[in-house]
């Protein structure tokens, strides 16, 4: 393949956090000279093509408008750990699978695609690995969550239980796993396998274990804040998070200088998507330090702020957004649901964190937060206020949260971002041709 440039399929299901870090993907191979093909929601096209990608709208049953989840499907409210993880998986992510496949299935045939790459979520991608890799293009999963593939070393994805060393640790891995696709996530599986059946493509597998079928895994993240799978064969491309804090347009708050007091900054956000409810986590983390000589600042990812500034007390305050450019690095605590993306930024500045999500890969990402020693992990999406304070206080005074954070911030600063990204795609592109030619000479 040489240094001839590629036809690139980039497949996001049409929800914002995982649309976002794929922009990146896509303006960077762009940039560097390929020709990248964007299949997504409606709601994202606009977006999309301003990176450069021509695009591809996801069939109308398999679209839907992720501004608000809760309305779009109202089973999952209540909804956490497993039971929320089950319901998410087979009503948001597996019923538009076959619908993704066929317009996948149409971008390869009619644009000549040598590479796909599909976040893991998008599990029309699950049917597309399960095909013989000499019948489809190269396939890369975008690692946009934390890392599900199946190891000996690691409990099954979607538990939130984090590792156990030795001989005990693989025993009740293996153990959990059993529970987890044979009980746990059997619905989910039996979901997954006839919609195989209907698709004609069958599941090589595990329907969360997916990307073990891909070519490789292309992860968001840096070796330091992932479990460790020294049995795992398939190639793991760790390139740390491609979307890194960077000057920001986002104009400063009236109230900007108050901050420069001296006083810790604790910034609380439930991001831009599960943000329905101030009660969740905004509210209880003002309430829970009023009394302490901090400052609370809130974003509110774009939701109105009127309502909630009337029951500010005189130590909090709160935007639509704010430029984390300039906030983090005068951050000395981050509390958080558990976006994927919001923990690489806070520790990309050395900044602990206060964990709260259960839902989605929530579960997964406050597991790695308490593990890597970044952060207390509280295991509810709506902690008290005595919760929070407890935790908050908790990394404020123990220097070691910050240390890890720190520790874990400079591999993510010396880690090879877009750069490593396009040699992961272009090196599995020349790998996949090779194996391709190989298996047509064969008698």
């Amino acid at each position: 393949m040489n240094d001839q440039p590629l036809d690139i399929l980039i497949c996001s299901t049409p929800v914002h956090g995982h649309v976002t870090p794929l922009l990146a993907v896509s303006r960077a191979l762009v940039e560097r000279g390929h020709r990248v093909h964007f299949l997504t929601g409606e709601r994202y096209l606009q977006r999309a093509a301003a990176t450069g990608a021509s695009v591809l709208r996801l069939p109308a049953e398999a679209d839907y408008d992720d501004t608000d989840m809760d309305a779009a499907f109202p089973g999952r409210v209540g909804l956490t750990g497993p039971a929320g993880i089950r319901y998410d998986m087979t009503e948001i992510f597996l019923r538009p699978a076959r619908s993704q496949l066929v317009a996948m299935e149409a971008a390869i045939q009619g644009l000549g695609i040598d590479v796909v790459l599909a976040e893991s979520l998008f599990l029309g991608a699950a049917l597309l690995a399960s095909r013989p890799r000499d019948a489809r293009p190269a396939l890369l999963n975008l690692g946009i969550v934390p890392l599900g593939v199946k190891s000996r070393d690691t409990a099954p994805f979607g538990l939130g239980v984090p590792p156990r060393p030795g001989a005990v640790g693989r025993l009740r891995n293996a153990a959990l796993t059993t529970v987890a696709e044979k009980v746990v996530f059997a619905p989910v599986q039996r979901a997954a396998l006839r919609v195989g059946l209907e698709a004609g493509t069958g599941l090589g597998g595990f329907v969360l274990d997916w990307p073990s079928l891909a070519d490789g895994v292309v992860q968001f993240t840096v070796p330091e804040f992932e479990y460790p799978r020294p049995d795992v064969t398939l190639p793991l491309h760790f390139v740390g998070p491609v979307s890194r804090t960077r000057p920001s347009d986002t104009p400063l708050p009236a109230w900007w200088s108050d901050l420069d007091d001296g006083r810790p900054v604790v910034h609380v956000t439930q991001g831009t998507v599960a943000n329905t409810d101030f009660g969740d986590l905004l509210l209880p983390t003002i309430r829970a330090l009023a009394d302490d000589d901090v400052w609370v600042v809130a974003s509110t990812g774009g939701r109105a702020v009127t309502g909630l500034r009337e029951a500010l007390p005189t130590n909090a305050r709160v935007a639509t957004y704010l430029p984390y450019d300039q906030l983090l690095p005068r951050t000395s605590a981050y509390v958080t649901n558990g976006g994927y993306g919001g923990i690489h930024y806070a520790m990309e500045h050395g900044v602990p964190v206060v964990v709260a999500g259960t839902t989605e890969d929530k579960t997964e990402v406050s597991a790695r937060v308490a593990w890597s020693g970044v952060g207390v992990r509280l295991t509810t999406n709506r902690p008290t206020d005595a919760a929070v304070a407890r935790a908050v206080r908790t990394v404020l005074r123990d220097p070691a949260y910050a240390a890890n954070s720190a520790r874990i911030g400079r591999a993510i600063r010396t880690s090879p971002g877009l750069d490593g990204l396009e040699r992961a795609v272009v090196e599995t592109a020349r790998r996949h041709d090779r194996r391709r030619a190989s298996a047509t000479t064969l008698p």
